[in-house]
């Protein structure tokens, strides 16, 4: 009986040097288990916020805007900037009138010419407008001035101006009689046609040359 007690008390410490153990092997687990959410919330977090850059990264790479701020939208804004370009201005995009701008004791009459840019859109415009009489003896092409043509950009809703000069009819004669204003805008094809507002006849000339003279766009001639 007494070797069978040992072996039950040797039993029983062995139990409970096992039960301890497992305890703190449970002890070691419930320490940790707390820590496994909090790591996979600041993982998750993460992932959210690499989710979100990458999201960005596809956004200004895959189209020209994103919705992100800060340095990814400042750089796709700078680089939409950068290789945009500001297209010229179309005869369809500019609302062309002209009147008579000529100033009392001028030795030349003066229409003035305005394009005004209501396309919606800035645009370029630059050079010489093609510019040609209706008249009784035919089509009379004005002759450009030689002055420096400028480049600028004309702002949506803004006008821009140049100058048509001609000569009085100081002849005494019925002279030439103009009937009309043709306006090309510069490196367009088409025009439009104007009402005259000028004087309205020419001297008759020898044909020497036209003596009807166009200023470039931007200078907007007397009294402009």
């Amino acid at each position: 009986m007494r070797v069978h007690k040992l072996t039950f008390a040797a039993l029983a410490v062995a139990a409970g040097l096992s039960l301890t153990a497992c305890q703190n092997d449970n002890a070691g687990t419930g320490q940790s288990d707390p820590s496994s959410p909090s790591s996979a919330s600041s993982s998750g977090g993460g992932s959210d916020s690499g989710s979100s850059d990458q999201g960005g990264a596809k956004n200004s790479a895959g189209t020209s805007s994103t919705t992100n701020s800060g340095g990814t939208g400042t750089a796709a804004g700078t680089g939409s900037n950068a290789n945009a370009k500001v297209g010229k201005c179309r005869t369809d995009e500019l609302e062309i009138t002209a009147k008579d701008n000529t100033i009392d004791g001028d030795p030349d009459g003066t229409v003035v010419v305005t394009l005004t840019n209501h396309s919606g859109r800035d645009c370029t415009v630059s050079g010489y407008a093609g510019v040609d009489l209706k008249t009784s003896a035919g089509s009379l092409s004005a002759k450009r001035t030689g002055q420096q043509a400028g480049s600028a950009i004309l702002k949506n809703g803004k006008s821009t101006y140049f100058p048509v000069n001609y000569p009085f009819n100081k002849s005494g004669g019925s002279g030439v009689r103009i009937t009309g204003l043709v306006v090309t805008p510069p490196d367009e094809t088409k025009s439009v046609t104007l009402n005259w507002p000028g004087a309205a006849t020419l001297p008759v000339t020898d044909g020497s040359g036209s003596p009807v003279k166009v200023g470039p766009v931007g200078s907007a001639g007397q009294g402009g």
